[in-house]
């Protein structure tokens, strides 16, 4: 038996350790395998094999062969419609792209406590409150409307404990509710290939800030909008559901690109509120030119290119755009340009390593949140 403490009163529940299943077990080693290989079904399981002669994760009564099929039955992979319409091996079904993001979201934000109540109010006018389907101790100048009836006469049952039943103040509770204000951000990721440089896998990290914050926003704050773009030589929108599929490619960095998409796609937003996340951990490196041909230059800070930074920056101050970098670099160099950047914005920047990259994103976004509603 264990008891968990509530706002008013304690509810006791029948405690029952969870026994995971050999297919429970191998789909946790095939989640994190299958982000790494970008959606590659067929190397996540030569992964999975791989493991398996290792450390023995399956039994003769249990094979990697049987987890294929239990995943088929259960609807997490399905054939793979090839150029002729035959099936050509397996691919994700939507449902195990909303576990992946899933699984990310509580991998990264999981162990961060829930704030109190009243989190995000706002004393200027909204478009009305959502209820958040949770509860919080009724105080005066709540709504009666609000009172949740049955939970409130649970509370007043526990506290009574067998002796004569009365209703308290103390044992009222509302059903919380936030303000339908908005906030629209643009996360921006690199994929130049120095995401993969080195031996650090750079782009598995950002792949999973990147699901984890559109499965926050989604579950959290719907009334937000998140969009995803990447970067490389150019910049391209990509879909939620693209984000487990996505690669490096042989890349330089075309961060005004980046920038450019980014603010084209929050002027097309209505509410006010917008801000632009930028993971990122080379200099830029490239520019389109008008006829289409691309000027690059890989040897350190190229004027021409850092000014235009610069310039989009600016720009985006003056459409009251922030934007928070997130340099995975350490570069002394690389460093003072982030800065520069940043002050020609009035933004943030973070110099970070891979470690700790999601907390970071997800309390800067709560706190950009509060302080652009508040």
């Amino acid at each position: 038996m264990k008891f968990e403490k509530r706002t008013s009163g304690i509810r006791f529940t029948k405690h029952n350790p969870k026994v995971q299943t050999p297919f429970e077990r191998l789909f946790e080693i095939f989640k994190e395998l299958i982000t790494h290989t970008s959606g590659d079904f067929d190397e996540a399981i030569d992964w999975l094999r791989e493991l398996d002669k290792e450390y023995h994760l399956t039994t003769e009564d249990y094979t990697i062969d049987d987890f294929i099929e239990e995943l088929k039955n259960k609807s997490f992979i399905e054939p793979k419609k090839g150029d002729g319409g035959k099936g050509d091996g397996f691919a994700l079904t939507a449902k195990t792209e909303k576990l992946l993001r899933e699984h990310a979201l509580n991998q990264i934000f999981g162990q961060l406590k829930k704030t109190g109540s009243g989190n995000h109010k706002t004393s200027k006018a909204g478009l009305g409150q959502d209820n958040t389907g949770e509860f919080k101790a009724y105080q005066f100048g709540d709504g009666l409307e609000k009172i949740a009836v049955t939970e409130s006469i649970k509370n007043a049952q526990i506290r009574a404990m067998g002796n004569d039943f009365t209703l308290q103040n103390d044992d009222l509770v509302v059903e919380d509710s936030f303000f339908k204000t908005q906030m629209s951000t643009v996360l921006m990721i690199d994929i130049s290939h120095s995401m993969i440089l080195y031996g650090e896998d750079r782009i598995t990290p950002a792949k999973k800030v990147a699901m984890a914050l559109a499965e926050l926003i989604t579950t959290r704050y719907p009334k937000d909008t998140l969009d995803i773009l990447v970067f490389g030589n150019d910049a391209r929108p990509i879909a939620v559901k693209d984000i487990p599929y996505l690669e490096v490619g042989p890349y330089h960095t075309n961060t005004v690109a980046g920038l450019e998409l980014a603010m084209d796609m929050l002027r097309r937003k209505k509410n006010t509120n917008k801000q632009i996340f930028m993971i990122t951990d080379g200099k830029p490196s490239c520019l389109k030119l008008p006829d289409g041909s691309y000027y690059k230059n890989s040897v350190g800070l190229d004027e021409t290119i850092v000014e235009k930074c610069y310039n989009m920056a600016q720009q985006a101050k003056k459409l009251h755009i922030p934007i928070t970098t997130f340099m995975i670099a350490q570069d002394p160099y690389l460093k003072q340009f982030v800065r520069e950047f940043t002050a020609a914005n009035q933004g943030k920047a973070f110099f970070t390593g891979l470690k700790g990259l999601g907390e970071m994103i997800f309390e800067d976004y709560e706190k950009n949140r509060k302080k652009r509603l508040e």
